[in-house]
């Protein structure tokens, strides 16, 4: 229901997560955790709670309800079916239960929980609780009522990998500036503001050679001699006497010109004549030339870098190569706003897995975790910062705790595991109905990653508790390269978009096929690939092997995924079709 008001919500959608109850005489209603779940549930019950409080305080009912429920419904100011005069409460009761039982729904009574399956929606509205399932072989999406009852059929509707796109893009939040000290953290973050030189570089006149500093101006140039060495110049501040004309004094590159000093002549230009006493130091030299004028070899102040001049945009990314750190360095900044990058954690579900590290032949069942570790080295190598989460098994209360945990610390969680149709397969249940969350979508028409699960969960700021924000889960996948594939595909735009960098995802190139590769008939298929720049300057692609979804394998090598859409024919060889860069590319043709 992403984009309605909370007035367009259907009574039903509204009611999907709230539960009520009578407990001596006293009415409870629990609402979602979320406040925008909150707002419309409560908005959906709040015109008959005085009606449920004179039931519940011992009201009789048969006199209560003599006017049927049309006029129960005109006095609490419910405008449902158009308030049409029914024959009596029952028969309007029942004309609800031939419009569910069209739906395969059965109509309840108050206190039964009330089952909502995200994106089934209804073309009518109904006025009691309404249990989405038949009572003749009930399902139902609560992992507490056991495997016998689980829905055989998702009950999330397919999207396209655009429209999975799209609505990451709705849902991701707004970049928050933050201010972040000048030194390696700040690689792969994105600056909010222009940045300006608060010195000049460099901030004093400096020889850019080894020689010796002179005085010369236009209207007397250099000329050839001997001259006295009056003193030896470093790169290392010190004070030293005013240059005279007919003196010359030793200085290094980098050092400061001393003051009455106009040029540098090259070491190369001069030759030694005398040394002091102690045989130490240069007493004398010879300049060699007469060509050396005012200015020569000499760094100006400001002749790299103005004072107040603009050095780097709004939208940029402080990259590893340090060529911006090293110009926010050399300019006296020491602090610069940023696009905060978020904090991701990384877990993985199942009771069959352990540690990658875990010594000795394992049992039968067990599955050395292998997600866990390529997920957080993709994202490191992306610039974010991860915390490993560690592994939970399937128990929907410790993935409910684990959840909420992560939920404190993280900005984004990363899931693998569970988010299929199996007995214990939590994933989903265990975010709609236990954390209040919202699933905006379960399924993708892709292969691998079909199970890959969106969602939103309102939780309570860390910095301010009376104020809620929305985080997300990524449910991933437990096969290997489907988690990598979705990581990339699905995950990495939504980090880009919080972190402030543009375009989001993975670069996109077009790619010439170097064999025949059959794609599937009804699902876009993201094909592991080994890119290059081939002999005739074009991009070609060639395959890893084996595409199963658990085979790791597959993405050795990869560095591209081909995007090859749904169709019954195969791609044949030298097509070009589009691809997703993942890493870099070489120049080798493997062989050939």
């Amino acid at each position: 229901m992403a984009g309605q008001t909370a007035e367009s919500v259907s009574a039903v959608a509204a009611t999907a997560r709230l539960v009520a109850g009578v407990r001596k005489k006293t009415v409870i209603v629990t609402l979602p955790g979320s406040p925008k779940g909150a707002r419309e549930n409560l908005r959906a019950v709040i015109k008959v709670l005085s009606h449920a409080c004179v039931l519940a305080a011992g009201a009789e009912s048969r006199s209560l309800h003599s006017g049927g429920v049309a006029k129960l419904e005109a006095e609490a100011g419910i405008q449902t079916h158009g308030n049409k005069p029914s024959s009596g409460g029952h028969a309007h009761v029942e004309e609800q239960q031939q419009q569910c039982h069209k739906h395969g729904h059965h109509l309840h009574h108050h206190h039964r929980h009330h089952h909502h399956h995200p994106g089934h929606e209804h073309g009518h509205d109904h006025t009691g609780p309404i249990r989405h399932s038949n009572p003749e072989g009930f399902k139902s999406s609560d992992p507490d009522e056991g495997p016998s009852r689980r829905h055989r059929v998702s009950q999330y509707p397919m999207k396209s990998v655009d429209e999975a796109l799209e609505l990451i893009s709705l849902h991701t939040p707004a970049s928050l500036a933050v201010d972040k000290m000048v030194d390696s953290s700040l690689v792969g973050s994105v600056l909010v503001t222009d940045v300006t030189a608060e010195e000049a570089v460099p901030a004093f006149r400096a020889s850019i050679v080894d020689g010796y500093a002179l005085v010369v101006s236009e209207e007397s140039p250099a000329s050839k001699g001997v001259f006295p060495v009056m003193s030896v110049l470093h790169t290392a501040p010190g004070d030293v006497p005013e240059l005279k004309p007919g003196q010359v004094a030793r200085i290094t590159t980098g050092a400061p010109l001393p003051a009455g000093a106009t040029a540098v002549v090259m070491v190369e230009d001069t030759a030694l004549r005398d040394v002091t006493s102690d045989k130490e130091e240069e007493k004398t030299v010879e300049i060699l030339t007469n060509q050396t004028k005012a200015g020569e070899n000499v760094r100006d102040v400001g002749s790299d870098i103005n004072l107040g001049e603009k050095v780097l945009h709004a939208g940029e990314e402080i990259t590893a190569v340090g060529g911006e750190l090293g110009l926010l360095a050399s300019i006296g900044v020491s602090k610069v706003r940023v696009w905060h990058r978020p904090q991701i954690g990384v877990l993985s579900s199942g009771d069959e897995i352990v540690d990658h590290n875990t010594p000795g032949p394992l049992q039968p069942g067990r599955v050395r975790d292998c997600n866990r570790p390529g997920l957080m080295a993709a994202l490191q190598s992306l610039g974010f910062e991860v915390t490993d989460l560690g592994i939970v098994s399937d128990k929907s209360a410790e993935l409910e705790t684990k959840l909420r945990d992560a939920l404190d610390t993280c900005d984004v969680v990363v899931t693998t595991g569970g988010a299929s149709m199996g007995e214990l397969d939590l994933m989903k249940p265990t975010i709609e109905r236990r954390l209040g969350g919202t699933i905006h979508f379960g399924r993708v028409s892709m292969a691998p990653g079909k199970p890959t699960t969106f969602a939103t969960v309102g939780v309570a700021e860390s910095t301010n508790r009376t104020r809620w924000i929305d985080k997300a889960i990524f449910s991933l996948p437990g096969n290997p390269a489907s988690a990598i594939v979705t990581l990339h595909v699905f995950v990495l735009p939504y980090l880009h978009g919080m972190s402030g960098i543009t375009p989001t995802g993975l670069p996109k190139m077009l790619a010439m096929l170097d064999e025949d590769i059959q794609p599937l008939p009804q699902r876009d298929l993201y094909h592991r690939a080994t890119a290059y720049v081939a002999r005739d300057g074009l991009v070609h692609a060639r395959s890893t092997g084996g595409q199963r979804s658990s085979r790791v394998g597959s993405l050795r090598a990869a560095n591209a995924f081909l995007v090859l859409k749904a169709r019954p024919e195969a791609y044949k060889e030298g097509t070009q079709v589009g691809a997703l860069l993942l890493d870099k590319m070489t120049g080798l043709e493997l062989g050939r």
